[in-house]
């Protein structure tokens, strides 16, 4: 094993300067050469079938299958003419990653000849198995029947690996009695909940908004590692983060990483990266290192939020691919390695018009001023009052090792506004206004017209869960692994029902006599007041926040299975009914998956953790302290005295009690892992794995570390130990 590590250094140093050598191509002469665009469907489409097509995208109508048969060959013709032999039905089951069955256009006829045949059918429909993905209790095995539906907001693309090229199309995946078994269904509902509820609102201010649709940007943070220095770690391949380690004496401490020039050999994998994105019509835009030690990030422009979504999901599998060709392995997980700084997935949402208002950004009038205060303060109030629904949506075994670790946003949902505008709330709060006003210029007498904001209007605030950044709110919670469809369909729902809220205490006011702005204006103070709490501008981390946001009422939910019982709560249900974005038993379902997946995993790294210490650390141990013993014996029998191996001897004794206590951790964390498993309840069994099974991951570290500090403290040669677990 000490062999195989060895090795694998000598493998990566020898790689750093293989690299590729790209053309200088324009990106603009290749970028979406891969998507079914709307350019492509007009080039293929009949005229008629194509405006037909644009105008029901537009107004979010189902397609007929006559327009999908005309479609469906018309894709198959663009298909076929760029290499494609199979089509796919690309969805996002409950599992975290993406799925896909492919079927070949390939059809044999009786006489023995063939054709390419894709029917409408096959284009709006296909019947994956429900029973072998993540469901809930909704599927059994023996009931199998589910489908995938075409998103026709989400263009096809064409994914090229192992020199085979299939057609991908983007659909839902619901089961035989119509429940949601992915994450993209909840989205589309939300997305449309919000659309309808944001332009009764904007309606108020503009009659010629007839859509509003939720813009997202997120930010993807990643690590690279050597393939062959990731093939020589059974704990990475395994769980895909180092469970053991050794520190390294140089990590983060000089902050010399971020921003830094980017390594060759990495930007060779970035800039191969961007031309295969590019051509799959993901619109990357930045890419610099991070904060850690070999962590890296790109960011691609704004886009529709179902779009923005899709395009990340299909990043990540892009980038897996691209890695390999460089023989580099991508990790996502939110904490791959301890004691410098894990990855998020930011993301940066708001509200744009069909008129292209960003319903986000102050204006320079005082129309204006009311309609950004109406939406900003909607969304404040939103966050404030389904806080705890927020942090579920970004609950995962491996965000728990990230939130609040000095480098990430606290499990405490705040929003962080800047001192600009945290004034301008304040004094809408406090200013005196006639109750009878006969024109706007008294209305808004003794309230300030919020100036016109730049992107830099505020300071940023990296402690900050969700903090406003000019012209859009940026949820920094959410974890590099994470699908973004699972926090921005929550952040959909809850600021629709807030604003649906919202509309009908301002009718009511007008109603009764008050003048619309002033309606507006009353409702908008009522709500500054009452979200008050959840405004924080300070440092995050510190223990004073805590003890204040104790004071304030809000929750500080440390771990994942604790943190998803808001699901099942009443108001989560009613919630999510009332919006038709999931009934109850669908909400109940995605807890029990949750659940699963959390205690899953850390019952993985139980697992890897014991045979770590019985195959690898238990045998170099016993190997090291062996050679003392040999050294003592040879001492003891050439007739020295007893001070030329006291040393000796302790040592050994010193390594003895450390690896016992290893040992013994290591078959007490089996035994509570066995209790967990035949608990029944799924909550129960996540909360004992939770507090029961992951402190001995901790233990069993500290007596390895004890272990390593014994031979550094001595200075002797390298150990085998240190030669099986390298640097993390």
């Amino acid at each position: 094993m000490s062999g195989l590590r060895f090795k694998a250094v000598e493998t990566a140093i020898s790689r750093l300067n293989n690299n590729k050598t790209h053309e200088t191509i324009k990106p603009s002469s290749y970028y979406c050469k891969n998507v079914f665009t709307t350019a492509k469907m007009k080039e293929y489409l009949p005229k008629n079938a194509y405006a037909e097509l644009i105008e029901t995208i537009d107004e979010g109508k189902a397609i007929s299958l006559d327009l999908a048969e005309h479609i469906s060959q018309a894709m198959k013709s663009w298909a076929i003419s760029n290499g494609v032999t199979h089509y796919t039905h690309w969805f996002q089951p409950l599992t975290g990653a993406t799925a896909e069955k492919h079927d070949a256009f390939f059809e044999p006829l009786p006489d023995g000849s063939a054709i390419d045949k894709f029917t409408a059918s096959a284009l709006v429909q296909q019947e994956p198995d429900a029973s072998s993905f993540p469901s809930g209790g909704i599927r059994n095995t023996f009931e199998a029947r589910g489908y995938t539906g075409w998103d026709p907001s989400s263009p096809a693309f064409i994914y090229e690996t192992g020199g085979s090229k299939t057609l991908c199309i983007p659909t839902i995946f619901v089961s035989y009695t119509g429940e949601a078994l992915d994450y993209k269904a909840p989205l589309l509902k939300a997305v449309n909940a919000l659309d309808k509820a944001a332009v009764e609102v904007a309606n108020f201010f503009d009659k010629s908004v007839t859509k509003v649709f939720a813009s997202l940007g997120i930010e993807q943070e990643y690590f690279l590692v050597d393939l062959a220095l990731f093939n020589a770690r059974p704990d990475l391949q395994l769980t895909g983060r180092t469970l053991f380690g050794h520190m390294s004496a140089k990590g983060q401490q000089l902050e010399d990483h971020y921003f830094g020039a980017i390594p060759e050999r990495v930007l060779a994998f970035m800039v191969d990266l961007e031309q295969e994105a590019l051509k799959l019509g993901i619109p990357l835009k930045t890419r610099h290192n991070e904060v850690a030690p070999s962590q890296f990030e790109c960011a691609p422009m704004f886009e529709e939020i179902n779009l923005a979504i899709d395009h990340n999901q299909l990043l990540l599998n892009v980038m897996e691919q691209v890695a390999l060709r460089h023989k580099f392995k991508v990790l996502i997980h939110e904490k791959p390695y301890a004691e410098i700084n894990g990855s998020g997935k930011h993301n940066n949402w708001s509200m744009i018009t069909n008129t292209g208002v960003n319903l986000l950004s102050p204006g320079k009038t005082p129309k204006n001023n009311l309609m950004f205060l109406s939406f900003f303060v909607n969304v404040i109030k939103a966050v404030h009052d389904h806080a705890d629904l927020l942090r579920a949506s970004i609950a995962s075994a491996a965000n728990d090792h990230r939130l609040g670790a000095n480098e990430a946003p606290p499990a405490i949902i705040s929003i962080f506004l800047g001192s600009q505008l945290n004034a301008v709330l304040d004094e809408v709060e406090t200013a005196r206004i006639a109750k009878k006003v006969k024109n706007e210029a008294l209305l808004w007498h003794g309230i300030p017209k919020i100036p016109e904001l730049h992107l830099d209007n505020t300071d940023r605030n990296r402690t900050s869960p969700f903090a406003f950044t000019g012209n859009k709110f940026e949820f920094r919670a959410v974890g590099s692994s994470a699908n973004s469809a699972s926090p921005m369909t929550v952040l959909s729902a809850i600021v629709a029902n807030q604003l649906t809220e919202f509309k009908l205490e301002v009718d009511k006011q007008i109603k009764k006599g008050t003048k619309k702005d002033l309606a507006l204006l009353n409702v908008v103070r009522k709500y500054i007041k009452e979200s008050k709490a959840i405004r924080f501008e300070g440092n995050g981390y510190s223990k004073e926040w805590e003890e204040e946001a104790h004071k304030r009422g809000l929750s500080n939910i440390k771990t994942t299975p604790k943190a998803l019982d808001v699901y099942i709560d009443e108001k989560t249900i009613t919630l999510f009914e009332k919006l038709s974005i999931l009934s109850k038993r669908e909400s109940e379902a995605r807890h029990e998956i949750l659940l699963e997946n959390y205690y899953k995993k850390i019952q993985i790294e139980a697992r890897v953790i014991g045979e770590i210490v019985s195959s690898l650390i238990g045998p170099a141990a016993f190997s090291y302290q062996n050679d003392l013993i040999a050294n003592v014996r040879g001492l003891k029998e050439l007739g020295f005295e007893t001070d030329a191996y006291g040393s000796q001897s302790n040592l050994i004794e010193r390594i003895s009690k450390h690896i016992n206590t290893i040992l013994l951790d290591a078959e007490a964390m089996r035994q509570e892992r066995k209790k967990a498993n035949v608990l029944e309840d799924v909550r129960d069994k996540a909360i004992a794995y939770d507090e029961k099974v992951k402190p001995y991951f901790d233990k069993i570290r500290y007596h390895l570390n004890k272990l390593e500090q014994i031979v550094d403290d001595r200075k002797w040669p390298l150990p085998k130990l240190r030669e099986l677990l390298f640097v993390r």
